[in-house]
């Protein structure tokens, strides 16, 4: 459930890769403006290259936008703001080295956290994900999905208000990522978290968020926003609903003109990352 309230603030902004006139200049998003609601799921879905990753890592403060602003309620982002942010990226990166409980304090050692606190909160966000009875194992120990599910504990016990994630699923397989898309709507439904979500997946996008924001071909820009209008958490039927495939198929129909633009454009420059 949303609260209304604007949690994150982009304003006309653009970002581009190199200098005007090198071989290598590109122009991934131009001129886009998007207020991200508090409390809401969020998708991004487009081509490959469009810009998608290019504004997450913006409004995370990893990238500066070439033109534009953003902010994170009043406060614009000039930088990280581990405090109010956190990442979950595709690949997972934990340690080997550690167990499953000492990856996820790593986080609040990183971020500044007192040490009285690392214990209750890794363990707190460790039961939230299901992996209460896995504390003590590595993460060689684990399936793919579980050493996600350890990722996201780590970014929970980080207890920022934003929470980014940058195609998590997407090495998982197809069953996996549908319980872990089950269990982050169960997550939503149950804190006031701000998530965006990049994915490539029309489906996944339907089934999280409350609302998709669908890019252009490169150079990105957000073409439509379609609002998912479906209570948090999900059923895990309403995949078989005429809605959901309305839905998808609407999502679709917005993609499939920009899809054959970015093969274009890859087939004459190369693929952008």
């Amino acid at each position: 459930m949303t609260s209304g309230a604007v949690a994150v603030h982009v304003k006309n902004v653009s970002h581009e890769f190199g200098e005007p006139g090198d071989a290598f200049h590109v122009q991934a998003l131009q001129k886009t403006s998007l207020d991200i609601r508090r409390g809401e799921l969020l998708c991004l879905i487009g081509p490959s290259g469009c810009g998608k990753s290019t504004l997450l890592n913006m409004v995370g403060g990893l990238l500066l936008p070439t033109t534009g602003t953003v902010a994170v309620g009043q406060q614009a982002v000039r930088g990280p703001l581990p405090r109010d942010i956190a990442f979950v990226f595709q690949e997972n990166a934990l340690f080997p080295w550690c167990t499953v409980l000492e990856n996820v304090k790593l986080g609040m050692v990183f971020q500044g956290v007192p040490k009285s606190e690392h214990e209750g909160r890794a363990r707190k966000s460790l039961e939230a994900v299901g992996l209460k009875d896995f504390m003590g194992h590595y993460p060689a120990q684990l399936s793919g999905g579980m050493r996600q599910r350890a990722a996201l504990a780590r970014a929970l016990s980080l207890e920022t208000g934003i929470l980014l994630m940058d195609e998590p699923f997407g090495a998982l397989d197809e069953q996996t990522r549908m319980i872990l898309g089950e269990d982050l709507s169960v997550l939503l439904s149950r804190t006031d978290k701000t998530i965006v979500f990049v994915t490539h997946s029309l489906g996944e996008a339907v089934f999280l968020a409350d609302r998709v924001a669908v890019f252009s071909a490169r150079p990105g820009y957000i073409k439509q926003i379609v609002e998912i209008d479906e209570p948090h958490p999900r059923r895990p039927d309403f995949v078989t609903t005429e809605k959901f495939a309305s839905l998808r198929n609407t999502l679709y129909g917005l993609l499939h003109e920009e899809i054959r633009k970015a093969v274009a454009q890859t087939a004459m420059t190369g693929p952008l990352t």
